[in-house]
């Protein structure tokens, strides 16, 4: 029997810097709970949003698999492999730390916010040969999965370094969307617009919800137009 864990949008760690509004859904830098420290191999969750011409300056990491979502506005990405990118909402990088790269992010715009979540996923390996990868995953049908990350990239994806699938998709008002879970699975839920209920569980945009050992048909219902993001991991 598969066990279910809420994280309401609203109880996330918060780091507020003047030019950055951060949430956490588990601990990372300053922010600290020792009961939300991961779900499997999924490591942070962390919805930015970064005011005009600020952000992050040039910084390492090594031995993480790292998408960038951009919901709304512009990400400018630079790294020591020589990619040199601005992503728009839709838009979604990967950049497979491997055994070291260093890169900065910054709002590509000087006059309007950029918003965009930032996950980190534990790889299966460690020490690889750093990469980075981006693409535009908008869902053009309303009702549909939408496969943006897999261990083989397969179907146009972007190639990960661990036994999970990362899915998009929206939904209408009233409308509804399944998901089949294989045995065994960590699911996590990340809704990033409108509001839906998951099996009768409800949800809004920021909200979590992680579901340990998955065995069944998920029934997604929503009440507004909703996004929403699917981690499909390793138990």
């Amino acid at each position: 029997m598969s066990t279910r864990v809420l994280r309401p949008g609203g109880e996330r760690g918060r780091v507020s810097a003047g030019w950055l509004d951060s949430r956490h859904t588990f601990s990372f830098g300053h922010y600290y709970d020792p009961a939300w420290m991961g779900f499997g191999p999924l490591r942070v969750i962390n919805e930015d949003r970064v005011q005009p011409g600020k952000g992050f300056q040039t910084h390492g990491h090594a031995n993480m698999e790292i998408l960038s979502f951009v919901l709304e506005g512009q990400l400018a990405h630079a790294d020591t492999l020589g990619t040199r990118i601005d992503l728009s909402a839709g838009d979604v990088q990967c950049m497979s730390a491997g055994a070291g790269i260093e890169h900065s992010e910054f709002n590509g715009s000087d006059t309007e916010s950029v918003h965009f979540l930032q996950v980190w996923i534990q790889p299966d390996r460690v020490n690889a040969t750093p990469r980075h990868a981006q693409a535009r995953f908008v869902p053009e049908v309303t009702g549909q999965w939408l496969l943006v990350a897999s261990p083989e990239g397969r179907d146009g994806s972007l190639p990960i370094r661990q036994d999970a699938n990362v899915l998009r998709a929206a939904v209408d008002a009233g409308a509804s969307l399944a998901y089949t879970a294989a045995a065994n699975r960590k699911l996590w839920v990340q809704v990033t617009r409108g509001s839906l209920t998951v099996d009768g569980t409800p949800l809004q945009a920021g909200d979590g919800l992680g579901i340990d050992g998955a065995d069944d048909i998920l029934a997604f219902i929503s009440d507004t137009h909703a996004e929403l993001i699917l981690f499909d991991m390793p138990s």
